[in-house]
């Protein structure tokens, strides 16, 4: 989510995209008139991209007095976390109005927040969490301890985004339910993915486009309670079946966000299968949606071969915040006001965490997508939210799965054989994480 050209073709469709963009460091103010002397007078947002602060400041009405300050750091290669460390590092010394009061968290390293000392819980400031949020994203922000430190404004079921056009000279259907019957296991993907390659179609267009589906469905963490590294069947089984797709010429050996791949989204593309949830294909899938190259109307989806997730953005309480009463209202705006919720849905095309709204949309006849080709998204995918698996994360797992991929990445190309691969791998992890055992 973190490239360059994702950045590009998620600007075309809104200002700000979701996991996909990463600006330079930026700071933004916004003020009111009055001041209110119940809270503080300044609320710091640590943030990695400008999608939430564009939800924020459209759905939320800043008490007076009160001056909302962003400081928004790239996440790729860690940089936004290590500029937010460094934040709450100082956080006991820094002057009320330079606090940390609330920051963001993707699903890769949540935990790393979640149990520490740096968040504070939910019940400080008032807030509880409601029947009508998805258990997993309740899970994430919550402890060793059973203390839940914030919560998900979004939901991230992900599913397999296919082709209707190619799916019907392939598989001669584009009916999800039917497409499902002829994907739902990995042996049925690979030997579709040869009637594809017969027919002169792309299977997926990245070594690492199931790279999630697989993560997703590991049963064991990265790094175990002895801090020894291992590598989970399911990242075995991906290796080995990338390994065999690109041998075979079934996908192709970019990266995920890489603009080779992104290519293939247009109508004149040759690639069958996609894998993402809402975000994904409602702001980066640009090329798709381009009104003279794109092909918007020619793409399905269904559950694929896995169910899984993928992303997903938590708001977590920064210990030491003068501002509850404000917090507790942003937690209550973005979860459990129907108004907002709905508004997420229908203006900014997120798949919301509450199964209401999500409920009132997916029984709405006259709602689709029309990328979808009319197709109700929020149907599909409050079907496979309850096959979602919180389990197995650890706070490494940002670090870890990008440098996996990359280090691969040029195993498969042909560049290096896959002992030097896995050695750069394990070198990089040695870097930055020093604490961990590597073979």
């Amino acid at each position: 989510m973190k490239k360059l050209i994702a950045i590009v073709l998620c600007l075309v469709m809104v200002v700000a995209a979701v996991a996909c963009t990463s600006k330079p460091a930026t700071e933004t103010k916004t003020e009111t008139k009055t001041e209110t002397a119940a809270q503080g007078k300044v609320f710091n947002i640590y943030a990695w991209n400008e999608e939430f602060k564009g939800f924020f400041e459209k759905y939320y009405t800043v008490p007076e007095g009160v001056t909302v300050n962003w400081i928004i750091n790239p996440s790729d290669g860690g940089v936004y976390q290590q500029k937010l460390d460094e934040a709450l590092l100082n956080q006991a010394n820094a002057a009320d109005d330079e606090k940390v009061d609330m920051f963001l968290a993707e699903a890769d390293y949540i935990g790393k927040y979640v149990n520490s000392d740096a968040t504070m819980g939910i019940d400080a400031i008032g807030f509880k969490n409601a029947d009508t949020m998805y258990k997993y994203t309740i899970q994430a922000a919550t402890d060793d301890n059973g203390v839940c430190k914030g919560v998900s404004f979004q939901c991230c079921p992900s599913a397999l985004i296919y082709r209707r056009s190619i799916a019907k000279d392939v598989l001669g259907t584009d009916d999800p339910d039917e497409v499902q019957s002829k994907l739902d296991s990995w042996e049925k993907f690979e030997a579709v993915a040869a009637d594809a390659k017969a027919k002169g179609y792309y299977m997926t267009a990245s070594f690492a486009e199931t790279f999630r589906t697989f993560s997703n469905n590991c049963t064991m963490p990265w790094v175990d309670a002895n801090k020894n590294l291992q590598f989970d069947p399911m990242i075995n089984a991906w290796i080995e079946q990338t390994e065999k797709f690109i041998a075979n010429g079934y996908t192709l050996d970019c990266g995920i966000w890489d603009d080779e791949k992104n290519q293939q989204m247009f109508a004149d593309g040759k690639t069958m299968c996609f894998f993402g949830p809402a975000w994904y294909f409602n702001f980066c899938m640009g090329n798709a949606q381009d009104p003279e190259k794109g092909c918007s109307g020619d793409w399905a989806i269904c559950e694929g071969p896995m169910a899984h997730f993928w992303g997903g953005t938590w708001l977590l309480a920064a210990t030491g915040s003068d501002n509850a009463e404000m917090l507790k209202d942003i937690f209550e705006t973005f979860t459990v006001n129907e108004d907002v919720c709905s508004k997420l849905v229908a203006n900014e095309k997120q798949f919301p965490n509450n199964t209401k709204v999500v409920d009132k949309f997916a029984n709405d006849a006259t709602y689709g997508s029309e990328f979808l080709g009319g197709q109700n998204d929020i149907l599909a995918f409050s079907k496979l939210t309850g096959n979602i698996k919180w389990e197995n994360h650890t706070n490494y797992d940002q670090i870890l799965n990008e440098s996996l991929q990359s280090c691969l990445q040029e195993y498969f190309k042909g560049s290096v054989d896959k002992d030097t691969a896995l050695a750069t791998f394990y070198q990089k992890i040695n870097e930055t994480y020093p604490d961990i055992v590597t073979p």
